[in-house]
This record gives structure tokens, C-alpha cells and sequence, in this order.
């Protein structure tokens, strides 16, 4: 299975290395094994420490060859989708701490200037690096070092992007010197979509040619006759002729930006000789890759969308680890899929759109069922928003799902082309709350407080399965508008989930257990946790009894529970999987300040600071929203 010569435990250039430098000692010809070591390192770490394993697969020999190179930590190396960057991280001085990646108090998932000088941006999200490599390589002309190499390293599919596209048209006008390398697997997690990607496949530069070009425009350079003015004009003209002859437009050359490739992403004796090649051309240059995702493992690479992050697998056999409990609870996002099939089949207005995420979010079941109803439209959630939008103001009945944190992208669309005309867009917020081990760029904390203040916006999040079910149905009724749902990454509570689609009646919340001392409202599946804490805390306390309310919806919030509770009781908790500030809890105690209710409230959620990495149970203990802490929150209470 294994496509190398390495034994497992015979790393000769790799222990070695302890940094870009003592890379740089080596002999390019003793780069392929490097290669071959770093694939196997990353392979024996990723089976037993999951995480994301493919992307950074197919980009080790691009990683090898920058930092040769490259004179990094000075030069700039900006990561785009960091889960390519596990070589990176282990050429940079992190090996030995690289079992702890993705860990609790461990590296962090993701490339951050944060944990080293070699990390140069933070890349959680995709299609960033170009506008950032952009600010460096201007900040770089501003400050004196203007022999700083800035290089942004895109691919996955972050080149679908919007952000990547602004970049790409900035950099063509603003004096710049640097290198776009386009890692281009053809991927993003599932397969990449859209008119660039068949570009990308169309485009063919000859070597030959470059190679001549570059002479001539070094020779011209060193006579003084190639200004920035004319080098500008024969770019310009050169890409017309070579259009003309080739009967090809180069998207990349018609943005006056230096075009190289496609070659080979996997040679990396080659790309050195190509890097070394172009490095110190001047103007904005972009570097044209093809790789395999996955490449060196036989198992990833014929499925890169499984292999993408697979969990714990058997290196030899390539057979993951893979608990076969058939009594445990399904992800609520396969409760999502099989749902959205079963709406579908019974509203021919439904339509599925998601940005990229169809495994993920299991809209890959409407697809394979229904293909001409399910729309993957890349890396673009602003677009994903807004083109749900377009659907649903012609009659359609969008469910449009992204995932929390990425839909942060997405805010002024949700605004400006959702809420003011009130269209029926069902918004699918996946993997709101923590997330675990992909740390701070993508726990879905913001959302509830985000979206909160924002007109003609129902938004809502279940406490179980059912009630997942139960606001799907809801949300595609008539006259709905525009839906919310927010919910979590992972298994739910229930295993028998298949309950009858029924609706729930819009700002209604449930009371789950009667009380007479204080008062808990949670809201979304958080609230299991205050089940199993209320629980407990009345075993422990015969006489302490805690009324225990769902709220489903902060907007809007039922305000027949919040005059209940603000009547009946002096002291309330609230508990959500969400930021503090301007979440659910504050929406209660405006609420109830707005209607004159002296109610004691405290508050339980995500404390003003960005969360680390760890698993979700680690995490909720550590800001406080597992049982032990809500137990402790009320036994406080009681004792006042």
C-alpha cells in the first residue's frame, strides 16, 4: 500500500532536520528521499493522531522545494487551506510536538503566526492567502525589504473562491514582485466544481518558451530597457499574441500576472529547478501545479474525499478504524441528509445548495438521489447564500447548508440579499458550537449573537434529532421566510431518530420538567447537558427542584415560558453553545429588563476568547458548559 522505500522506523534525512536551514544543506538530488521520509512520518503519526492526512499527502514535494528555496522564516511562505501545511510543520521545527497536533494544549491545526515565525498567517479558512501575501509584499516595498520573497501557496479548491479572486485582481494593478503557487488537485474536500476548474485543466504553457522569454526579459532588464511601464505593455501584448495563436484566453495572463505551468507537483528536483527558475522575476507570478491529493498512498489517493481526514487506520492494510456499534446515534448531519431526501421527495420546491461540503454535511444523499436538485457551488459562501436567494425569490425552496464558522463569510449576503426582502431560504448551520479539534478558526461560536439582531431572521436550533426533523419540516412550510437552524458537528442523543415530520409553532419553546426553585432554559443540544446536570444535582439534593425549559428558538424567543419564569422564579440559568456576548442568554435578560422582571440571571456559554483546540468534551469543560460545571453553577445558586 505503501509507495516508498522508507521503513518505518529509518528516518536518516529527516531526524536531521530541525529547521529550513538544515534542509538547505542537503543535496537537491537527496530531496526525493526526504520526500519519501517526511510521507511516511506524516502516515505513521495520522494513523494513530488523526486529522486532516490527504491534502498534506499530495503537497510534500511543493513543501520540500519552497522551503529549499526560499530563505524562510524571512521569506514568506502564506499557507491557504492549512491542512496542507503538515509537511511545513514538521520541517519547521515541530516534529517532535507533532503528536500533539489537534491535541488539547498541542500544536495547533492550522498554520498561525501564533505558534511560529515560519507560520506567516493564519489559514483556517480557504482562499485568504492571496490578499494577505498581497499586504505583505506591499508592506515589504514599504519597510526596506525589498528582497523578501512573499509566496502565497493556494489549492483544495480555494482558488473557487471570491476572496481569491479580489486578490488576484488587486495584485495585477499594485506593484508586487510575488508568487502565486497554484496547488491544483482538482479537490477541495469532495471534488472540485466550476468553469475554473476546467480552465486549470485546459491550460498549457510550453517550457521551451518560457525558458526563452526569461533570457530575453533578463537580458533586456540588465540594459535598462525593460521599465515597469514597458514591461507592462509587452505582458500585455505577448498574452494577446500568445491567445491568438493558442486559441486559449489565459485567465491568469489576461490579469497581466506571469503564468508557469502546468508541471508536475510531484517532482521535486524539478520544482527546485522552476522555484530557483522565477523566484527573483519581477512582477506578480503564478505557478501552475498538478498533483495527486493523497499521492504516495495508494488508499488516499483513489479516495481523497474518504482520506481527506479518515480517522485511525491500519497503515498496511489501509483499512480505517471504523466502530461498527450499530446502537450508537447517527451524526445530525446524517439526520440532515436523510431528511432533506424525505422533504424533497414530497416538495418539488426543495433544492440543496452547499459550498463545497456535500460529504460533510451529507447533502451528497439529495444528490446521488436527486442530482438535478442539489447544487455543490465551490468554496464560495457569500455566492451559496446569495444564489439560494436568487432561487427562492423565483419560487424554489432553498436549504442551503455551511458550516458555521464559514458562513461568518457569508454575513452581509444572509443581510442584504436574504433577510430585507424576508425570502424562504432555510440556512443549515452545521457544526455550530464547539467543534473540537480544528480549534479556534472553525468553532461555530458566533452565529446566535451574529445573526440575533438581524430583521426577518427566524432562528432556531434543536435539542435532539427530533426536534432537527420537526424545524426542517417547519422551516419549508409557506410563509416561513427566512429559517435558521443551527447544529452540531458529531452524533446525536437518539437512536431511534425516524419520528414523523410534524410542525413545531414558530417562537415556541417546551417545558421539559416542573420546578420550584430555579429555573434552567437552554438552548439547542447544549440543553442535554443540563438534563443529565439537573439530574444529578436533585439526586444530591432531595429538596432542591429545577425547572428545566427548551427554548428552541432566540427569535423569536416564546415570551409565554419568559413570563412564566420571570414570575414564578428569582433565580434563572441560561445555557447555550455560543458566544456570551449577545447570544441567547443576553436576548433573555434584555427580555426581561425590557419588561421589568427582576429575575436573578446568570449566564452559561462561551466565554470573550478564542477556544483552543481539543475535543469537545475537554473544551466544554474548560469554559465551563459540561455537567460538572452546570452542577456547580446551580449548587452555587441554591446556596445564595
Amino acid at each position: 500500500m505503501i509507495r516508498n522505500n522508507v521503513e518505518s522506523n529509518d528516518f536518516n534525512l529527516l531526524k536531521r532536520i530541525n529547521s529550513p536551514k538544515d534542509l538547505r544543506r542537503l543535496n537537491v538530488s537527496q530531496l526525493p528521499q526526504l520526500c519519501d521520509e517526511l510521507r511516511q512520518d506524516i502516515l505513521q503519526e495520522l494513523s494513530v493522531n488523526p486529522g486532516h492526512l490527504a491534502s498534506s499527502m499530495g503537497a510534500i514535494e511543493l513543501t520540500v522545494a519552497l522551503h529549499y528555496v526560499f530563505n524562510t522564516p524571512d521569506d514568506k511562505l502564506v499557507w491557504d487551506v492549512g491542512h496542507q501545511a503538515y509537511g511545513h510543520k514538521i520541517l519547521t521545527g515541530r516534529r517532535d510536538t507533532f503528536c500533539t497536533n489537534r491535541k488539547l494544549h498541542g500544536i495547533r491545526p492550522f498554520p498561525s503566526p501564533l505558534e511560529s515565525a515560519y507560520d506567516s498567517f493564519v489559514c483556517g479558512h480557504a482562499s485568504n492567502s492571496i490578499s494577505a501575501a498581497l499586504g505583505m509584499a506591499v508592506a515589504a516595498r514599504k519597510t526596506g525589504h525589498t528582497d523578501r520573497h512573499i509566496v502565497a501557496i493556494i489549492g483544495d479548491g480555494a482558488m473557487s473562491g471570491g476572496l481569491a479572486f479580489e486578490g488576484l485582481n488587486n495584485a495585477s494593478s499594485t506593484p508586487n514582485n510575488m508568487l502565486i503557487v497554484l496547488n491544483d488537485n482538482n479537490m477541495s474536500i469532495d471534488r472540485s466544481v466550476g468553469g475554473l476548474k476546467q480552465q486549470l485543466l485546459k491550460l498549457n504553457t510550453n517550457k521551451t518558451y518560457n525558458k526563452l522569454r526569461f533570457k530575453i526579459a533578463r537580458w533586456l532588464n540588465a540594459r535598462g530597457y525593460l521599465n515597469d511601464d514597458r514591461r507592462q505593455g509587452i505582458l500585455r501584448l505577448n498574452n494577446a499574441l500568445k491567445s491568438a495563436i493558442s486559441h486559449q484566453q489565459n485567465i491568469f495572463e489576461g490579469l497581466n500576472i506571469r503564468y508557469f505551468g502546468p508541471f508536475d507537483g510531484h517532482n521535486v528536483i524539478e520544482l527546485v529547478r522552476i522555484l530557483q527558475q522565477i523566484k527573483d522575476m519581477k512582477g506578480p507570478k503564478l505557478l501552475h501545479l498538478h498533483t495527486i491529493k493523497g499521492h504516495g498512498y495508494a488508499p488516499a489517493e483513489k479516495a481523497a474525499t474518504i482520506w481527506h481526514a479518515p480517522g485511525k487506520f491500519d497503515i498496511n492494510t489501509g483499512e480505517r478504524i471504523i466502530s461498527n456499534d450499530t446502537n450508537t446515534p447517527p451524526k445530525y448531519q446524517t439526520v440532515f441528509g436523510e431528511t432533506l431526501l424525505e422533504l424533497a421527495k414530497a416538495n418539488p420546491r426543495i433544492v440543496g445548495v452547499t459550498p463545497a461540503m456535500p460529504t460533510g454535511c451529507s447533502m451528497n444523499i439529495l444528490m446521488k438521489a436527486m442530482p438535478d436538485r442539489a447544487f455543490d457551488v465551490g468554496i464560495a459562501e457569500g455566492h451559496a447564500v446569495t444564489f439560494s436567494a436568487g432561487m427562492a425569490q423565483d419560487g424554489l425552496q432553498p436549504f442551503c447548508n455551511i458550516y458555521s464558522s464559514f458562513a461568518q463569510r457569508a454575513y452581509d449576503n444572509v443581510i442584504h440579499d436574504v433577510a430585507i426582502l424576508g425570502l424562504p431560504v432555510v440556512l443549515c448551520l452545521d457544526r455550530a458550537g464547539l467543534v473540537g479539534e480544528d480549534g479556534a478558526t472553525h468553532h461555530g461560536v458566533f452565529d446566535i449573537a451574529a445573526l440575533r439582531p438581524i430583521p426577518n431572521l427566524t432562528i432556531s436550533s434543536p435539542m435532539n434529532e427530533h426536534e432537527l426533523r420537526r424545524l426542517m419540516y417547519t422551516a419549508q412550510l409557506p410563509d416561513m421566510g427566512a429559517f435558521v437552524i443551527r447544529y452540531p458537528r458529531g452524533k446525536g442523543v437518539l437512536t431511534d431518530w425516524r419520528c414523523k415530520l410534524s410542525a413545531i409553532e414558530v417562537g415556541t419553546g417546551r417545558k421539559l420538567k416542573d420546578g420550584k426553585d430555579i429555573a434552567v432554559l437552554s438552548f439547542g443540544p447544549i440543553g442535554n447537558n443540563a438534563v443529565e446536570a439537573i439530574k444529578q444535582v436533585e439526586q444530591m439534593h432531595k429538596n432542591l427542584k429545577i425547572a428545566h425549559y427548551d427554548m428552541r428558538f432566540v427569535k423569536p424567543l416564546d415570551e409565554k415560558i419568559l413570563k412564566e419564569v420571570g414570575t414564578g422564579f428569582k433565580q434563572v440559568i441560561t445555557i447555550e453553545d455560543g458566544a456570551l456576548e449577545g447570544g441567547f442568554g443576553s436576548a433573555v435578560l434584555e427580555w426581561m429588563s425590557d419588561h421589568h422582571f427582576e429575575t436573578q440571571i446568570t449566564r452559561i456559554g462561551i466565554p470573550n476568547e478564542f477556544i483552543e483546540q481539543g475535543t469537545v468534551a475537554q473544551l466544554q469543560h474548560i469554559v465551563g458548559l459540561d455537567a460538572e460545571a452546570i452542577i456547580r453553577c446551580i449548587e452555587t445558586i441554591a446556596a445564595q
